[in-house]
């Protein structure tokens, strides 16, 4: 006789914790299972990653990865929302992990506390179904689209500097002729960027609009929905609140996705 295998269900406990969830068409308790069931990477636990790690934390998604090799620095906090004054000089992946903990004891927390590079991504992404790109620099950006890329898995980019925002998906998963990735919007020049967070300063507030957007979009990732940044750049104006969008063109020569 064939043993039967037991319908994964929400306890009573996450039914009322996910309520609100529940009583949305577009999630419901199936919508919550497929979260529960979820493995997401967050790279970079700063003013991006923290509250898009909140919010996924909230969610229930099932398990998070939360890499990030620094240290928590006063200059930090007027941004990076989970930390707290009395924590600087901390690791930020341990601090975020004791935070998150503390929110919802029901998700599953891994805190890795080292830059990740394509070595050290290779550990991690083949047990991933989403990663969220939360880094601040072009060379951990590229590595983590070229990891992506090869693993198959889907990533959600955003990035914020003075006033300005913008937001891009990639499915991995999708390798057509159609499908462009990170590189094809900015190729890999070898040259870093001189303008950043630390010369050119951010609004904190940016931070928590990209960050909760990357949530959002890896919430209807993870349920299937449409995910309108898919393929597209969305570049936000904070001074307005007035967003842009651009479709993304593959580029026919991408060393890394045209091969």
């Amino acid at each position: 006789m064939t043993e039967l295998i037991p319908f994964p269900m929400l306890t009573s406990k996450e039914q009322l914790r996910y309520s609100r969830h529940l009583l949305l068409s577009d999630i419901g308790e199936a919508g919550q299972l497929k979260l529960k069931s979820a493995t997401v990477l967050i790279v970079g636990l700063g003013g991006l990653g923290s509250p898009a790690a909140q919010y996924l934390t909230a969610a229930g998604v099932g398990k998070l990865l939360l890499a990030d090799g620094d240290s928590l620095d006063s200059s930090n906090l007027q941004r990076q929302v989970l930390y707290r004054t009395e924590q600087v000089g901390e690791l930020k992946a341990e601090l975020a992990l004791e935070q998150l903990e503390s929110l919802n004891d029901e998700v599953q927390l891994e805190a890795i506390a080292e830059a990740l590079n394509e070595e050290s991504l290779a550990t991690y992404l083949p047990e991933v179904d989403l990663v969220l790109d939360c880094t601040d620099n072009f060379e951990t950006r590229h590595a983590i689209n070229r990891a992506c890329h090869h693993y198959g898995v889907g990533l959600i980019s955003a990035a914020a500097i003075r006033f300005e925002g913008q937001l891009a998906s990639f499915n991995h998963r999708q390798q057509d002729s159609a499908s462009p990735c990170y590189h094809c919007l900015y190729p890999e020049t070898g040259e870093s960027p001189t303008l950043n967070c630390s010369n050119s300063g951010v609004v904190g507030p940016l931070l928590g609009i990209l960050g909760s957007m990357q949530a959002l979009e890896a919430v209807k990732w993870l349920l299937e929905m449409p995910v309108p940044s898919l393929n597209r750049l969305r570049l936000f104006d904070a001074k307005t609140l007035e967003w842009q969008n651009f479709a993304i063109s593959k580029d026919p020569n991408c060393p890394v996705c045209a091969k």
